[in-house]
């Protein structure tokens, strides 16, 4: 016997409906006689009968399965699978939680004189040295956060980085690194550092257009930061670095929000694949504003310019960093954490780093690293593999507030639409 897969989406596309499958990734288009019979068969294997040609086309692109299997076992399988890989480990750490700027949404407390004190760094490094004494970590992933992370480059990001590589390339594991930084402080100077440790990536945030920009991160109150971190940007691209342009936008900085694009037209063509926008709503504005915004990411995209599309998102088969067994953040004062979307303050802390390297984790980081499909209505939810429920640090933070929720509000049309969204998206 078999039955529909409980992940098939079908929605109707001009004259054909599109079907696909959330779990194989399978993208099928027919004409809507087809889906009729679809629909209106009583039993799935009455399609045997009625068009064997179809149906076991549907059965071979995962549309149709055995009755028998679990198919939410499947996803449970394939996250398990994913994020409790061995051959990778990222380490992101905090070198203070100080800033040079003071943006009015930010969720920090900012600490004017924290920073990595010498046993930190020393314990830093005999965590690097005993996780990867494991012979099947392959690849050694170092993320610098903050507060504003260059703020201490020469005392703690420099001779960190370099260490860490030692470690790496002694033991042959393929090291990266990357930076979330504000931009401001980058200098010429420190390009021949950043190729020679494998930066892959800087995530550089702008706040709107000039003007409104300049009056969230500005230097002084006579001068703002905007052009300055433009011109930090070109630098990098320009020398093979590559750099996410994370765009904060609210109500208020949308009518401008062309005129960025407009400033990074003037980019030759041969640096363009060094260089994608992501746009990110700003957390405290409740309001809805994407349909504003599709106009303002097509904008972005006719000029040439990579736009990460929201619709990309893959809760399951790339999870978020924290969701991973093999990731740590390590605060400026030794405190350990997973997601750092949130305060770095003692009480939300997961584990603690001791002197010799070892990290003791904690009951909140046992929770964490359990909670997924612990929320029932995912269960039967058709766009599970995609979803996932959501992260870690979101499902904690629902399941605290009620026993059951749901990303989309329990909205099958919006789901849909999500799924639309996300097959029309990879068309372009």
């Amino acid at each position: 016997m078999s039955k529909l897969s409980q992940f098939n989406i079908f929605f109707k596309y001009a004259d054909k409906y599109i079907g696909y499958n959330t779990y194989n990734q399978e993208l099928i288009t027919i004409e809507p006689l087809l889906y009729e019979l679809i629909t209106s068969a009583d039993e799935v294997d009455e399609l045997k009968n009625i068009h064997s040609e179809f149906y076991y086309f549907l059965m071979e692109k995962g549309f149709i399965v055995d009755e028998k299997i679990n198919e939410v076992k499947k996803v449970k399988k394939l996250m398990n699978l994913i994020d409790y890989n061995d051959s990778s480990y990222e380490l992101t750490i905090n070198s203070t939680m100080n800033c040079n700027f003071k943006c009015w949404y930010c969720y920090e407390n900012h600490i004017i004189k924290s920073k990595l004190s010498d046993s930190v760094k020393k314990s830093i490094v005999n965590h690097a040295k005993i996780i990867l004494e494991n012979k099947s970590i392959k690849e050694f992933h170092l993320s610098w956060f903050g507060g504003e992370p260059l703020l201490e480059y020469r005392s703690a990001v420099v001779p960190l980085t370099e260490k860490l590589l030692e470690i790496s390339s002694n033991r042959d594991i393929y090291f990266t690194s990357a930076y979330t930084t504000n931009g401001l402080l980058i200098k010429e100077d420190m390009l021949p550092f950043f190729k020679k440790t494998n930066v892959n990536n800087f995530q550089i945030t702008l706040d709107g257009h000039r003007e409104r920009h300049n009056k969230v991160r500005y230097i002084s109150k006579s001068k703002g930061s905007y052009d300055e971190i433009i011109k930090n940007i070109f630098l990098l691209i320009s020398n093979d670095l590559h750099v996410t342009v994370r765009i904060n936008y609210s109500e208020e900085t949308l009518p401008e929000l062309t005129r960025i694009a407009d400033d990074f037209y003037k980019i030759p063509n041969e640096y363009l694949n060094n260089m994608e926008f992501s746009f990110n709503q700003v957390w405290q504005v409740s309001k809805d504003l994407e349909s504003e915004m599709k106009d303002i990411r097509q904008y972005f995209h006719d000029l040439g310019f990579s736009v990460m599309s929201k619709y990309s998102i893959d809760s399951v088969r790339h999870s978020c960093y924290a969701d991973k067994k093999n990731h740590a953040t390590i605060n400026y004062n030794g405190d350990v954490f997973k997601c750092t979307a949130r305060d770095f303050i003692s009480s939300n802390r997961e584990g603690v780093l001791k002197s010799n390297g070892e990290i003791i984790w904690n009951e909140k980081y046992n929770k964490r690293m359990n909670i997924k499909l612990k929320n029932k209505p995912c269960h039967t939810c058709a766009i599970l593999p995609v979803c996932g429920g959501g992260c870690t640090q979101n499902s904690l933070e629902m399941l605290e507030k009620n026993d059951e929720y749901c990303l989309f509000g329990f909205d099958e049309e919006r789901k849909i639409d999500f799924v639309k969204n996300k097959v029309i998206s990879s068309f372009n």
